[in-house]
């Protein structure tokens, strides 16, 4: 162990010359040094201590396993129908209202709404977490009241939406909006003031100039802080559809998932769970893939 440990060190000193040979006074990788060919390779392995290298698809692995058990307890008769449709009745149920055209208008309906919800209230957090990250005044203006917006439940704020806006669209976006820019707002907020002080120093001593401060420093300072906001936020719009769809609506997924209630259909109550839980999912992976591809500088366990 000894003698490997020093041939290891003496091949950090010197380097592969074209006859073979090595010279000293410069480094060469273990595997590229003669000196060390045929001897075994004890390096610990670089991610011994982590997760391990990203599989494909490994995400869905756990909605897999759900599913599948939801088909062995249906089909073991171990799942009562009445409390909980089987999965082959609600496919089958999907399919009749896709042919009638009814579950592509209210998905779309609903799609519209989240979407909306979640523009303004991305624009909304992140604009409120520059001005309180970035000035003393602001945070002293903005942080008090988004806190106490935190601690206030959105259905809370259900009746006196609609006494201010009736129950029409607007009504709906405001809710939904309201829970999607608090999320975005507290981690935008922490991401900009965790920003080490001496990029600050460092941008003022090559005098960056405001600009170039937003886009150099604050930017990437922020981005991380953004996005894991922007999971809870996705989140939080279907969550809030879900509570608005389901008052005083006339259309969208939730309706229709309220009128089933109405006639005992647990089949289409379960497929609109099941639309719910796959829009929550395809949305969190579309954030999980845009924050790869822009923070790909950064190394993390995540890979």
């Amino acid at each position: 162990m000894t003698t490997t440990a020093a041939a290891r060190r003496s091949s950090f000193r010197t380097t592969a010359t074209p006859d073979g040979g090595t010279r000293p006074g410069s480094a060469v990788a273990p595997h590229l040094d003669p000196a060390l060919a045929g001897r075994p390779d004890i390096r610990p392995g670089t991610r011994r201590l982590g997760p391990g290298p990203r599989r494909r698809f490994a995400g869905l692995v756990g909605p897999a396993a759900v599913v599948l058990l939801w088909v062995v307890a249906s089909a073991t008769g171990l799942l009562d129908p009445r409390i909980l449709s089987e999965p082959w009745t609600v496919v089958g149920t999907a399919g009749e209202l896709i042919a009638d055209g009814r579950l592509q208008e209210h998905l779309a309906i609903s799609a519209q709404r989240a979407g909306l919800g979640l523009f303004f209230g991305i624009v909304v957090g992140a604009v409120l977490a520059l001005v309180a990250g970035l000035s003393r005044v602001g945070e002293s203006l903005i942080d008090g009241p988004v806190q106490i917006k935190r601690a206030i439940p959105g259905l809370a704020l259900i009746p006196l939406l609609i006494l201010w806006f009736g129950i029409d669209e607007t009504m709906k976006v405001l809710t939904i909006t309201l829970g999607v820019f608090v999320p975005i707002y507290l981690q935008t907020h922490a991401g900009l003031r965790g920003i080490d002080l001496r990029y600050v120093e460092l941008a003022q001593t090559v005098g960056l100039s405001r600009a170039g401060f937003l886009r150099r420093v604050v930017l990437p300072g922020a981005l991380p802080g953004f996005f894991l906001g922007l999971r809870f936020a996705v989140t939080g719009a279907w969550v809030s559809l879900v509570v608005v769809e389901q008052i005083n609506s006339t259309s969208g997924i939730g309706y229709m998932m309220e009128l089933a209630r109405t006639y005992g259909q647990t089949n289409i109550i379960v497929l609109g769970l099941a639309v719910y839980g796959i829009l929550g999912l395809l949305s969190d992976a579309a954030v999980r893939l845009l924050e790869r591809k822009a923070l790909s500088w950064q190394r993390t366990l995540a890979g």
